[in-house]
């Protein structure tokens, strides 16, 4: 079987690729994350990803063009809404280059997150492998979370600080400290 798995970064991406490896499906990659900003931020994780695939001998697919305008354009009228807007763009589009190019199924990286929101973003999935009439290959990544993260700190990769959308960065700083005692 050959997947196709949308990668949001490597850290995020080293535990589902071994993962599904170790089941016997054949893997590649695919870089579309027009949510990233800024433009630092998303170099930074296109780079890591490049530089950690030639390590494990990963293809990836790249559709690198940075989409900030794209992206604010789809969030603008609702954005505490934009997580489904923001699944709906990678999801829809891995369906569509899986299809494409001829793989059996797609998967994403983000499956491997305890802070994305797991049963919309397999929603979104699902409907564009019905739209695009391919299957959707569903792997609960998250407890290999804590194993990608040390992993990720093994190779001395880039590890973000928050989702990479503008607006999550916003709400990282703006959340209350704790106040320690």
């Amino acid at each position: 079987m050959k997947t196709l798995l949308h990668i949001c970064c490597a850290p995020c991406a080293n535990q589902p690729i071994e993962s599904l490896r170790a089941e016997g499906i054949e893997v590649a990659g695919l870089w579309y994350n027009p949510n990233i900003h800024p433009f630092t931020e998303y170099r930074e994780r296109r780079n890591c990803l490049r530089t950690y695939a030639e390590m494990i001998k990963l293809p990836v697919i790249e559709r690198d063009d940075y989409g900030l305008r794209p992206f604010v354009r789809e969030v603008a009228e609702d954005i505490s809404g934009r997580c489904v807007k923001c699944y709906e763009m990678r999801l829809y589009e891995t369906a569509r280059q899986a299809k494409e190019l001829g793989f059996d199924s797609f998967t994403s990286s983000l499956f491997i997150s305890p802070y994305q929101n797991h049963e919309l973003m397999k929603e979104v999935a699902a409907r564009a492998a019905d739209e695009y009439g391919i299957a959707f290959l569903y792997r609960d990544f998250r407890p290999l979370f804590k194993a990608g993260q040390e992993r990720a700190r093994e190779l001395q990769m880039y590890i973000q600080k928050f989702c990479g959308c503008i607006f999550s960065e916003q709400e990282r700083y703006l959340k209350p400290k704790k106040i320690i005692p």
